[in-house]
């Protein structure tokens, strides 16, 4: 997505604040100053004292909250890092980027919950196993987030793009692409998993022989 399409359709922002909260003026004073400066094309701010059924709305559980776009942060953020979020809350990039920072955040439930809105956003999700140096934080997220979705058809739509990483370089991520691809149950994951049998790397080898007799069973 080109940047002239961000400008000229620049996300919207909501912030939940409380009176007490200390960060909270920080935090507003720099989505105000992305609201001027055109990134930010309009922003809501909600006091939780003085509206407290909007905790229970959101779910939120503490503040300075905020959602710009499809993203929702917690806690103390920079200006340059909200803009960051403002400028790619569109691209796939971006969502990318979101996910992987939830889950080495550990906010497993956030990214569990923006898929549950947009199936597509677990595309964005299996891009990330890719990386075989990600953070052990993100590679347990994934792990929670295909668990999650086992035998369902919403995995089992992703089986081709999962089974490209049979092929990955790395045999960390062979052996994770096969695990998930177990996790499908679905015997149309049998054609990525059985050449993994014959792996350079044993583990890749042990891993294949289990989920080919998990799919069989």
């Amino acid at each position: 997505m080109t940047e002239e399409r961000h400008n000229s359709q620049a996300p919207e922002a909501l912030m939940l604040i409380g009176t007490h909260c200390t960060h909270c003026p920080a935090v507003l004073n720099s989505l105000a100053e992305l609201v001027k400066q055109g990134v930010l094309s309009k922003l809501e701010v909600i006091n939780l004292e003085q509206r407290p059924e909007v905790v229970q709305q959101l779910g939120v559980r503490s503040v300075p909250w905020m959602r710009i776009g499809p993203f929702e942060l917690t806690g103390q953020r920079s200006l340059a890092e909200l803009r960051q979020w403002a400028q790619t809350s569109a691209s796939a990039d971006g969502i990318r980027d979101y996910i992987e920072a939830m889950l080495a955040e550990g906010e497993m439930e956030r990214v569990l919950a923006m898929i549950a809105k947009d199936a597509g956003v677990m595309a964005r999700v299996i891009e990330l196993l890719d990386d075989a140096d990600a953070r052990i934080n993100v590679r347990l997220g994934i792990g929670v987030i295909m668990e999650e979705y086992q035998g369902q058809p919403l995995l089992q739509e992703y089986i081709p793009q999962i089974g490209e990483l049979t092929r990955h370089a790395d045999p960390r991520v062979r052996g994770d692409a096969c695990h998930y691809l177990a996790l499908s149950h679905s015997r149309d994951a049998r054609i990525f998993i059985a050449p993994l049998l014959n792996d350079e790397n044993a583990d890749v080898r042990e891993v294949a022989g289990e989920s080919l007799l998990a799919l069989d069973d």
